[in-house]
């Protein structure tokens, strides 16, 4: 994917996001929608999947950068404290137990706030974007799951994020309305 290509998906996404996100009601936005990942017993807002996007947005560009500055773990869920080796179970439950802090770090604050957590990571997503070379783009992020691996591939899934994140809360919406 291409330098330009990478922008433009992501500032058409995000354009779409905040639409989106900002058409809603207040009491469509901070009503429960889906269950926490980590603590079942814990809904989530459409509110709160926002404020996830931004903290998952801000992890990858973090990655990214440890992984330039030399970090042989960039990505880090997979292995424990002791250097051991951890199961796919306990790498995900790592990361739901990282993203629960965040959301619950931001959960209740207004909208506008949101944004700002969202505009934040961006901002440092772009920075990132316009740091880099046509060759780092293409690199592959050691163990990375997402996209094709590769540090603009990373950069770019923010965008399908999002769209991900808003079909999963009209889903818990609509289920709860069939309940």
């Amino acid at each position: 994917m291409e330098r330009w290509e990478i922008e433009a998906k992501l500032n058409r996404d995000r354009a779409w996001l905040l639409e989106t996100y900002a058409a809603l009601s207040a009491d469509d936005l901070f009503r429960p929608c889906t269950p926490s990942e980590h603590d079942p017993a814990t809904m989530w807002s459409a509110a709160d999947h926002l404020a996830h996007l931004a903290g998952i947005e801000g992890s990858f560009t973090r990655m990214i950068r440890d992984f330039l500055g030399g970090s042989r773990d960039p990505i880090a869920f997979y292995k424990n404290a002791d250097g051991s080796a951890r199961t796919a179970e306990q790498a995900m439950a790592a990361v739901h137990e990282m993203t629960e802090a965040w959301v619950r770090q931001h959960r209740g604050k207004p909208f506008s706030a949101i944004v700002a957590l969202g505009q934040e990571a961006r901002a440092e997503t772009l920075a990132l974007l316009a740091s880099l070379t046509g060759e780092q783009l293409a690199l592959k992020l050691p163990e990375a799951p997402w996209a094709d691996g590769s540090i603009g591939g990373v950069l770019a899934v923010n965008a399908d994020h999002g769209r991900m994140h808003y079909r999963w809360v009209k889903e818990g919406w609509e289920s709860s309305r069939d309940a």
